[in-house]
């Protein structure tokens, strides 16, 4: 259950609280990606310390690896990765975008080859809601397609179309007890499918409505729009789920367009190339200008990594290959993104928002670098981390 707490009197931002069978998130929330089971060098002790209330697991990956039959003997997937909290479960229609070199589009779902071993799997409507009962996951997904950036307008309304029968044909599935359910509304750019999308996925009645198809190579002002666009359509009673979205800057700027919960894989993926956010941007820690810096990787910032360590040491342990060094600065990112988010319901609860946002944009200086490593990475293999 989703209740509206306070709305901001200078944008859309809301303040929420959503109730799920494994506890409470309060919203606008972020959600640490787990892909495969676990947040990418992170461990469910470091991410209770920093305040993660909800993570995320992916169908695709988890059916093949380690494979339902050991989930469920497990006891489900909180069991199996010992996580107590709600989890959510992506439904694989971002693999249909990020693998489409290995899948073909047919009516009732796709069909796969294995990105390891190329072995065939079908997924479907019926298939992916019957993973995620297994599963077990307080939020499922519905099976959709997510369309390229650029797809021709014949290619785009074949989409939507898909999504919106999946929708339905997902919606007559069994689910696990207590297991909420999220409708994606689809349509790239374009406002009348976007409308017509949105209409079609509320009059089906989930408990709440992701926006999907941003951040998959268009450049960022044609992914606000498309927030824009999607928004005024969707129930303000339900909550409001922008997926694979972003950076810092973004998050702020989309809740302020009344979107409530997000996922990224920023925070660990460019972790691991020494790159930390901070809320002046990003910077390389591997570079030679921090080979003799002794400050924390921010200042003021009260995560485990900036708490006891300087830039010059995990420098050295990155440029060295210690595992230390990546894990510092993924337990930074992420603690970074958490923070941020903590700010900004402090702010709305207190009617301050629209300072705020004005100081951290007017402060925050975007890497165009950054922008676009999601898409670069799905196209190679997606791992969502």
């Amino acid at each position: 259950m989703f209740e509206l707490l306070k709305t901001d009197s200078s944008s859309k931002a809301r303040l929420g609280r959503l109730t799920t069978a494994h506890g409470v998130i309060e919203t606008p929330v972020f959600m640490p990606v787990g892909t495969q089971g676990s947040v990418k060098a992170l461990d469910p002790r470091e991410l209770l310390e920093m305040g993660t209330k909800v993570i995320l697991g992916n169908t695709y990956h988890l059916n093949i690896r380690p494979g339902l039959e050991i989930i469920q003997a497990a006891g489900g997937l909180h069991n199996f990765i010992n996580w107590s909290l709600p989890i959510l479960t992506d439904s694989g229609g971002f693999q249909v975008f990020s693998l489409a070199k290995i899948r073909k589009l047919k009516p009732h779902g796709v069909e796969f080859r294995s990105h390891l071993d190329g072995s065939p799997l079908f997924l479907g409507p019926k298939e992916a809601m019957g993973i995620q009962r297994i599963l077990g996951s307080d939020i499922a997904m519905a099976f959709d397609e997510c369309p390229p950036h650029g797809c021709t307008s014949k290619e785009l309304h074949a989409a939507v179309e898909r999504t919106v029968r999946w929708a339905k044909e997902c919606r007559e599935q069994p689910r696990a007890e207590g297991q909420m359910f999220f409708g994606i509304v689809q349509g790239a750019n374009n406002p009348a499918l976007r409308e017509e999308c949105a209409k079609q996925i509320t009059a089906l009645d989930f408990d709440g409505y992701a926006i999907g198809g941003v951040s998959v190579g268009e450049p960022e002002h044609e992914m606000m729009q498309a927030v824009e666009m999607t928004e005024p359509f969707l129930p303000a009673t339900k909550a409001r789920y922008a997926m694979g979205l972003g950076t810092p800057a973004q998050l702020v700027e989309l809740v302020a367009r009344g979107v409530d919960m997000f996922d990224c894989v920023l925070p660990t993926r460019v972790a691991r190339n020494g790159t930390a956010f901070t809320r002046k941007g990003t910077f390389n820690v591997k570079g030679g200008a921090v080979k003799a810096d002794f400050r924390p990787i921010e200042e003021g910032c009260q995560c485990f990594a900036c708490q006891r360590f300087t830039r010059a040491y995990i420098r050295h342990l990155l440029n060295v290959n210690e595992i230390l060094g990546l894990r510092m600065v993924s337990v930074h990112n992420s603690h970074m993104y958490l923070e941020v988010m903590a700010d900004i319901r402090k702010h709305i609860a207190a009617g301050t928002f629209g300072e705020f946002r004005r100081e951290f944009i007017a402060n925050y200086i975007p890497s165009q670098k950054i922008l676009s490593a999601r898409v670069k990475h799905s196209l190679k293999v997606d791992d969502r981390g």
